[in-house]
């Protein structure tokens, strides 16, 4: 079996980390690859790492990302690809990188490279995590006739999506596969997870946020917008993540507010938390499943979460996790856990050995690949 991991990242998170690191762009494609994996953001290698040891051939590939994926076509030539030549000439190496990061999926360069990619590994697997964005269509034109393809998702499901193309969907919310399978699509369950090596490349620090709250904020996220304005106005919650560009002038979070955190940056802000605030979105139904559940145990945060029914499958509330039905509920337990911080941490330890000893991605991966190997080896 040979797969090979298709990934997008945020065109926010690629700015962020090509220019916190002067000149990356112009490296060859292995160091670029280094420091895509060293940051942590996304699923970074925690899938693909543990691959082998099953005997599988295994890629990544981060299509969007435009000097990494020039990097790579550079890799099949004798010299520098003329790409690169082009835009140093053009922009300058300081311009290079603000000027190139993210690649647009309507450029037909951005198909170009993914297509001689495919080709190039000739995977019997394509694991495609960015369904919404790269075509199954597409992909299906361009893919060897003998290749299953695979996609994950958990978020928002874009409509003009060709569901019927995949061989099978995998998501952490039991109601999405409940509704492909409706429809004919055939889809497993399958839970998100944590990499423990993270701990290692965050080092130590120092716990000196009391109350914490790591995501998106926008007026598109209606009810966790509303209910963290809520929680702000009565504590002390300190708020990092995107979209504060987006909230109403007068949003109490404004002032809460420290700026987006990716990746390894992330991690860092978690390890420093008490405790953190977890609020599903509305997809999620009545279902536990976002990676914050496994990210804030993971790195031993006492994690304050809303109740879902099958979130006993996960963590056990009360020992491992917290979790609230109300937001009046949720102000609650931040005042009692706040004052009685040996129980507070007691919960902290046992998440993090729940997560550390059942959500790994060592483990999860060897779930997945029995699963693809039932299904298509």
């Amino acid at each position: 079996m040979r797969i090979l991991f298709l990934n997008a990242d945020y065109a926010s998170f690629l700015a962020s980390l090509y220019d916190g690191q002067g000149g990356l762009a112009l490296l060859g494609y292995a160091a670029q690859m280094e420091a895509r994996n060293a940051s942590f953001f996304g699923t970074a290698d925690f899938m693909s790492r543990y691959m082998p040891a099953s005997g599988i051939d295994v890629i990544d590939i981060h299509a969007n990302n435009r000097p990494l994926q020039e990097a790579w076509l550079a890799t099949r030539r004798t010299n520098l690809s003329g790409w690169i030549v082009r835009a140093l000439c053009t922009y300058g190496p300081e311009r290079l990188q603000q000027r190139f990061v993210a690649f647009d999926r309507r450029q037909p360069r951005f198909g170009t490279i993914l297509a001689a990619q495919i080709a190039a590994f000739r995977p019997t697997v394509l694991y495609n995590h960015d369904p919404g964005g790269i075509s199954a269509d597409w992909l299906r034109s361009v893919l060897p006739v003998d290749c299953a393809l695979v996609a994950q998702i958990a978020s928002p499901r874009d409509p003009s999506v060709n569901w019927h193309a995949y061989d099978l969907v995998i998501s952490s919310l039991p109601n999405f596969v409940a509704a492909f399978r409706s429809e004919g699509v055939a889809a497993e369950y399958m839970p998100l997870a944590f990499e423990p090596s993270v701990l290692q490349g965050i080092g130590q620090v120092a716990r000196d946020v009391p109350l914490s709250f790591v995501g998106s904020i926008s007026p598109a996220h209606g009810e966790r917008l509303r209910f963290l304005e809520t929680i702000a106005a009565q504590s002390g919650v300190a708020i990092w993540g995107d979209g504060a560009e987006r909230l109403a002038p007068d949003s109490p979070l404004l002032a809460r507010h420290h700026g987006a955190v990716w990746g390894a940056e992330m991690f860092r802000v978690l390890a420093r938390s008490h405790v953190t605030l977890n609020k599903h979105i509305d997809i999620s139904e009545g279902y536990a499943n976002n990676m914050r559940l496994f990210e804030a145990t993971g790195t031993g945060a006492c994690l304050l979460t809303d109740w879902k029914e099958n979130l006993p499958e996960l963590f056990e509330p009360g020992k491992e996790v917290l979790a609230y039905q109300s937001v009046e509920e949720c102000l609650d337990l931040i005042r009692y856990y706040t004052a009685h911080p040996a129980e507070r941490e007691a919960i902290a330890r046992a998440g993090q050995e729940r997560c550390l000893r059942d959500h790994n991605y060592e483990r999860r991966m060897v779930d997945l690949v029995a699963l693809l190997k039932q299904r298509f080896d």
